[in-house]
């Protein structure tokens, strides 16, 4: 099966096992933990602090797969800003993507100690845990959903888990959002389910199945 790259948009999720990649920060969001310093207004721009230097740096060599290296990055901006949900979410990614699942569940933890909301730490969490924690699994997409309903990638793997779980009927609607939301998503679909998923037009009934009289 065919995988987009998951370094690159704000979380790529495409296939079955596919994990959300790296975030980059935003034009002028700051991802620190401490209170903006109070100074004298200036008309030039302020330096960005060091810990979003060396994240934006470590993104990139993530994006260049220098792994080693975007870890030991994100280990530096840990020192600055102990609680950088994003850099404990970039470790995350970096060792789920290394199959050092323990690890990557605990830097998801930290994520989420510092921001219990953050969609992309619960959304991974709840891939990692899905084959041995269907339940905890479950339930952590289920919080995602209810918050962004159009999350597609997580409609998908909520059908996954409810299928193990032996609902099937919900199963079969979680599956119907993914496709509704993202058609490309229907080819993820368990082909048991398919078929009830399209999301093509639903063909006119004829004079019979209409119930028409002449």
């Amino acid at each position: 099966m065919k995988r987009r790259s998951l370094w690159k948009g704000l979380v790529v999720t495409v296939a079955a096992a596919a994990v959300g990649g790296w975030l980059h920060l935003s034009a002028t969001g700051s991802t620190s933990t401490a209170p903006p310093a109070k100074g004298p207004a200036s008309t030039s721009p302020a330096a960005p602090p060091p810990g979003e230097v060396l994240l934006q740096e470590g993104i990139k060599q993530g994006e260049l797969k220098h792994y080693d290296l975007a870890e030991s990055i994100f280990r530096q901006v840990l020192e600055l800003e102990p609680g950088n949900k994003l850099a404990w979410y970039d470790l995350g990614v970096i060792a789920q993507q290394n199959n050092r699942s323990a690890e990557a569940l605990a830097a998801y933890d930290s994520a989420l100690r510092t921001d219990p909301d953050y969609q992309p730490a619960l959304f991974n969490k709840a891939i990692l845990l899905g084959p041995g924690d269907t339940d905890q699994a479950v339930s952590i997409l289920r919080r995602i959903v209810s918050a962004d309903p159009k999350a597609a990638t997580a409609h998908l793997h909520l059908g996954y888990g409810l299928a193990r779980q032996g609902h099937r009927g919900e199963a079969e609607e979680s599956f119907r959002t993914a496709v509704r939301t993202d058609p490309s998503l229907r080819q993820l679909v368990p082909e048991e389910f398919r078929d009830s998923v399209r999301t093509g037009p639903t063909p006119e009934p004829t004079a019979s199945q209409a119930g028409a009289h002449r």
